[in-house]
């Protein structure tokens, strides 16, 4: 473990009840770079995401052994904090769950329940998310609409708004694309390639195309086990191992 390196995973295991549904995992993301983890369904790839942040607390009966560390600290010692956890590393879904709100109430809820209740300094926050989201030209004049009247891809991008008013470190997303068209798809491609620049961002990418698109580097999970990580570009043209060639030339999955 590198004193640079923003998160890492060590012989980390997951378990539902006394299913093991990740294997011995040993993964390094570093800052400010788009890591994406594919695979075939049900090779693990949420269950890590939700380790990283604890939501896996949520699930009855899960349990874990191994360790992840977000800069150098333990992010199961007993001493952390989960709700401060849960602000540094921000999560959005493969659903768009925008709150039944304006669009500004939506960016705004995180920072109210912080405390924050000047409007000027709601607004700046606002903004700011919105314009780190890619999303502030299209809505501007529409701050006070409903949320749910904005189409799947600006729902989408207002979840990622939401979570980044947080001002997260770690930024996941777990196939953030999977109901979006090609046109919406490429606009959250586009954000995150923006918000690397001040975040780690770590992506289930709803393709392997959109992973060769986006990611810096790469890791290919099967049943739980991570079989092989690296460079994108060396992943996608010289992949070492067959069951990694066998995937992304569509042999399998």
């Amino acid at each position: 473990m590198s004193e640079g390196d923003k998160i890492v995973i060590k012989n980390f295991s997951a378990y539902y009840d006394t299913t093991q549904v990740l294997k011995e995992i040993n993964l390094i993301v570093r800052p400010k770079e788009i890591y994406a983890i594919f695979g075939p369904a049900r090779s693990g790839k949420t269950t890590l995401l939700k380790s990283i942040n604890r939501l896996t607390d949520l699930i009855p009966g899960a349990t874990h052994s191994g360790n992840i560390y977000l800069d150098g600290l333990d992010l199961y010692d007993p001493k952390q904090n989960v709700t401060q956890l849960r602000r540094r590393v921000g999560m959005v879904f493969d659903l768009p769950t925008p709150l039944p709100l304006s669009v500004f109430d939506n960016v705004a809820y995180g920072p109210k329940l912080n405390g924050i209740r000047q409007k000027s300094h709601l607004m700046e926050i606002v903004e700011k998310s919105l314009r780190s989201a890619v999303l502030w030209e299209e809505v501007k004049d529409r701050l006070h609409d409903s949320a749910l009247r904005l189409s799947g891809g600006q729902q989408q991008r207002l979840c990622i708004a939401r979570v980044l008013a947080l001002e997260p470190e770690v930024l996941m997303l777990d196939e953030p694309c999977s109901g979006l068209d090609p046109i919406s798809t490429a606009s959250i491609e586009e954000t995150l390639l923006q918000l690397k620049e001040e975040l780690t961002i770590l992506l289930v990418p709803h393709n392997i195309q959109q992973a060769s698109r986006v990611a810096d580097r790469t890791a290919f999970f099967l049943n739980g086990e991570l079989i092989e990580e690296g460079s994108a570009y060396q992943i996608f043209t010289s992949p070492k191992d067959k069951r990694t060639e066998d995937y992304i030339t569509g042999r399998f999955g």
